[in-house]
């Protein structure tokens, strides 16, 4: 299965025929030829003979015209020709082209070989390293030359082309790009004004509207295809601020870059990705939504890079058995899973297991949604957060900081083990030994029981594992195997899940575990 929409290199066509279809009656059987004909003479008969009309008979009234197919409903298009022709002139090809390094290269031909003029064949220059060229698309937002693009068309260009459909090629400089968004800004000058188009609201755009994508597909130059948005908000796994705008309208490699427009001419989206198991459209596209990308091509254009807000937290999304533990009807907003010492988040006051559901009065569905809001505020400036914390409803103040530059840690995942284990959670319980302080790299700062054994037939499979330390149960501090034991079977006859906080190879995760009945 193929994710992604890169062009690079040479793109192979393939020559399909379409089957010819059988004509309509190329023959009749003898039976079929017998009947046509007797029905020809029984309607040359007399008796089947037209009478003779007046003027007032019914049959000499000319039969009346048969009306007008009807049109299209308001927002279905009878032709996007119209929309074609204005927008076109504005959406570019872009190409590139990369120097690989000698190690990469294949060996290039000595002069004077027989085979010398290949090296010019396969791109290769006198050094031996070889030039390696890339087709993606673009659209310009201001009659300047701004131009926005897909980082992956440009990333690691030595050179960067912009083709006009008019036939005007200029060299572009690159203004900024976000790996995270998978975003770029071009700059290209010309010493007249550049068609432009504008960026739309994407939140404006619904499941079922009309949109078309225009690109440079296989490199083939402009093409327009139509079709409707698909899905909102996908997550497809490809960051942090995944809200893609699903379409079927045909994307495929060498779209990258392009725009989605609606009809009123306005970039909704920009086009990125494809989900196919060939490699082509199957009509499963996703476009990165222009309010996120108005966001990153200012600040790209500002500061050459994105200042996104950061308040030092880790977030893990609600399940809907944590979701019954904190009170709520169904999964929404975002559990904390760690926050960072002198971090925006903790001098504000949160906490590890805090559950925060508004961020400036605005619901906050998932983790997802959180991350964007944050993104999306401004360094120094203040967010209302609203959290549950212990069955209670609060609300604070955090000023957003800038994100400092950090390294990996390097942790020893636990290894999950299933054996019996009778009591109503599946999970035994055991002191923090020294032992296995060193064995799991548990810092001495961890507080709770350590999971020795986990039941495979028990809810906690999965969920909890071996070398985990459980610091919280049910909210509350554990300190002995029994008393855990104890309060989860108290827990377990209300019918809720035991809410759990376990430490786990230095990051916090949050489970909600159902007790045995």
């Amino acid at each position: 299965m193929s994710l992604g929409c890169r062009t690079r290199g040479h793109t192979a066509l393939t020559q399909c025929q379409t089957p010819r279809q059988p004509r309509l009656m190329r023959g009749l059987s003898l039976s079929a030829a017998i009947s046509i004909a007797a029905l020809g003479l029984a309607l040359s008969s007399p008796a089947f003979a037209q009478r003779p009309t007046t003027p007032t008979s019914p049959a000499a009234t000319p039969a009346p015209a048969r009306p007008p197919a009807a049109l299209p409903p308001a927002g279905a298009p009878v032709s996007f020709s119209e929309l074609a022709a204005r927008l076109s002139p504005a959406v570019v090809n872009i190409s590139t082209t990369q120097t690989v390094s000698d190690g990469e290269a294949m060996p290039n031909f000595p002069q004077g070989s027989p085979l010398e003029r290949f090296n010019d064949f396969f791109g290769r220059n006198r050094d031996g390293l070889e030039r390696v060229s890339s087709l993606g698309s673009g659209f310009v937002i201001d009659a300047t030359g701004v131009i926005v693009t897909n980082n992956h068309v440009i990333e690691e260009a030595d050179e960067i082309e912009v083709a006009f459909p008019d036939g005007l090629r200029l060299p572009a400089t690159l203004v900024g790009r976000d790996p995270e968004t998978d975003l770029a800004v071009l700059k290209v000058r010309h010493s007249e004004a550049l068609p432009f188009v504008r960026l739309g609201d994407s939140d404006g755009a619904k499941v079922g509207d009309w949109v078309i994508a225009i690109g440079n597909p296989f490199g083939l130059g402009g093409t327009v295809t139509a079709g409707i948005v698909s899905a909102r908000n996908r997550d497809i796994n490809a960051g942090r601020f995944d809200e893609f705008i699903q379409t079927d309208a045909s994307i495929n490699r060498g779209n990258s870059g392009g725009p989605l427009f609606n009809l009123n001419g306005e970039v909704v989206g920009v086009n990125t990705a494809i989900l196919s198991p060939s490699g082509g459209s199957v009509g499963v596209g996703f476009s990165v939504p222009s309010n996120l990308v108005r966001q990153v091509v200012d600040q790209l254009q500002r500061f050459g890079e994105t200042r996104r807000g950061w308040v030092g937290i880790s977030v893990q999304e609600v399940t809907p058995e944590i979701a019954r533990a904190y009170g709520l009807a169904r999964p929404a907003g975002a559990l904390l899973s760690r926050v960072e010492a002198d971090s925006p988040a903790a001098k504000a006051g949160l906490r590890v297991g805090d559950l925060v559901t508004k961020i400036a009065t605005r619901p906050i569905e998932d983790t997802r949604a959180l991350a964007r809001r944050i993104a999306e505020a401004s360094v120094g400036s203040g967010l209302v957060v609203e959290y549950i914390r212990r069955g209670r409803t609060t609300t604070v103040t955090m000023t957003v900081g800038k994100p400092p530059s950090t390294g990996e840690e390097s942790s020893t995942k636990p290894t999950p083990v299933s054996s019996a284990v009778s009591n109503a959670l599946g999970i035994e319980f055991g002191p923090i030994t020294d032992e296995a302080r060193r064995r799991y790299r548990i810092p001495a700062s961890v507080r709770g029981l350590l999971v020795q054994r986990v039941d495979g037939g028990s809810n906690a499979s999965g969920q909890v594992l071996i070398g985990d330390v459980v610091v919280e149960l049910d909210f509350e501090s554990v300190t002995t195997p029994a008393a855990a034991i104890e309060r989860a079977e108290t827990v377990g006859k209300t019918g809720r899940p035991v809410f759990m906080q376990v430490w786990r190879s230095g990051t916090t995760v949050f489970r909600a575990v159902r007790t045995r009945r």
